[in-house]
């Protein structure tokens, strides 16, 4: 498995952007910090992130008919959400395990 680094930010880039990228957290709202700040780099990865949890979310929506693993499932987005929101809320980042480090693969 590849290890990833979590990035560092410039202070003002996240107080400045830092409610912008709680947006990322909020389903479709992502696609807002994804396009509209494109000169945040704590936005733009925060964004990334909460594309990939909302790509898991809808590709998952189908496993959620079966008991147990869709429920898993949807419970392990919820929490990840959550924890990522308020990281980003409070100025940090947090790789979400196991999907996180796909985000340097979206290139816009």
């Amino acid at each position: 498995m590849q290890e990833t680094v979590i990035p560092r930010f410039d202070p003002k880039d996240v107080e400045d952007h830092k409610l912008m990228a709680a947006l990322s957290y909020i389903g479709i709202l992502c696609l807002v910090p994804l396009l509209a700040v494109k000169s945040s780099r704590f936005a733009q990865e925060h964004a990334k992130q909460g594309l990939i949890l909302l790509i898991v979310w809808v590709v998952g929506s189908f496993v959620f008919w079966f008991p147990f693993i869709g429920w898993a499932l949807g419970l392990a987005v919820l929490v990840a959400n959550i924890v990522a929101l308020l990281k980003c809320l409070s100025g940090e980042f947090w790789e979400i395990p196991v999907i996180g480090q796909y985000r340097s693969k979206i290139k816009l």
